[in-house]
């Protein structure tokens, strides 16, 4: 695909996305999640991209769904209004399936604001690095709607139950102190600095076995939701999978000729 609303980059194995609507403060279109979608689906296929960093250009991260969007659906015909929202929230909902469940290690660099479906798409990451600006509003209650890209499930994860309540119903701004302080945040650094140090962790946490990481991440995803045993019995299976794999052999057999030589 000739990407037109993204630019997607891979070097030593880390691919980049870098939402390019700088005018509209990258914020998602339909054609821009179709892109996206694209872009995941490559990274996530793609045994060489071993991480995945994402960001935005210009000075906003992703302002969230596209007014042009909203105004095309507020324009339908009546009997035709919620059947398009459905679609819509397929599509949404598909996107931010594939980016929480990519089987690899993924960073949002937030350069700035990251507002209602921004903000779910950042924290859909594994990790998130912010630079002085970022910025992060679950907007979604001042347009008289509810966070539809994961939000709920997720910022809970983040910053506890109570205090995902008091962001989600306020709607109010976190500053990137502030929401290095709660959690929302892993890391905070320059703004010139940011992409490169989201590019070198990516790589850090990347070294290891790609399997390996793959069904550690898919466990770890779902441990709130499980018990001890079936964590357990997840772990057997995941286990039984790295048994058979090459990445396992070879660390082995290099571990057994290293220790004969001692």
């Amino acid at each position: 695909m000739d990407y037109k609303l993204l630019e997607m980059a891979v070097e030593s194995g880390i691919a980049t996305i870098t939402f390019n609507r700088p005018d509209k403060r990258n914020a998602m279109s339909d054609d821009m999640r179709s892109e996206f979608i694209h872009a995941l689906e490559r990274t996530a296929s793609d045994k060489g991209i071993r991480a995945l960093v994402i960001t935005g250009a210009g000075k906003g991260f992703c302002a969230g769904g596209d007014i042009a969007g909203m105004e095309k659906r507020m324009s339908a015909p009546t009997g035709e209004i919620a059947f398009n929202g459905w679609h819509r929230q397929q599509r949404v909902h598909h996107t931010q399936t594939l980016l929480h469940t990519m089987p690899k290690p993924t960073i949002a660099a937030v350069n700035g604001s990251a507002s209602g479906l921004g903000a779910d798409t950042a924290l859909a990451c594994d990790f998130l690095i912010g630079s002085e600006n970022a910025n992060f509003t679950w907007s979604y209650i001042n347009r008289g709607i509810i966070p539809d890209g994961g939000g709920m499930y997720l910022l809970p994860r983040r910053v506890s139950l109570s205090m995902a309540k008091q962001l989600i119903f306020s709607g109010r701004r976190v500053d990137a102190a502030e929401a290095l302080a709660l959690g929302i945040l892993d890391r905070q650094t320059t703004a010139v600095a940011l992409v490169a140090e989201a590019q070198a962790w990516a790589k850090e946490l990347s070294q290891g076995s790609a399997t390996a990481l793959a069904l550690s991440k898919t466990i770890l995803n779902e441990t709130y939701e499980s018990t001890a045993n079936q964590v357990f019995a997840q772990g057997s299976q995941a286990q039984g999978i790295c048994y058979t794999s090459t990445e396992h052999r070879n660390a082995v057999l290099e571990f057994l000729a290293s220790h004969k030589k001692n």
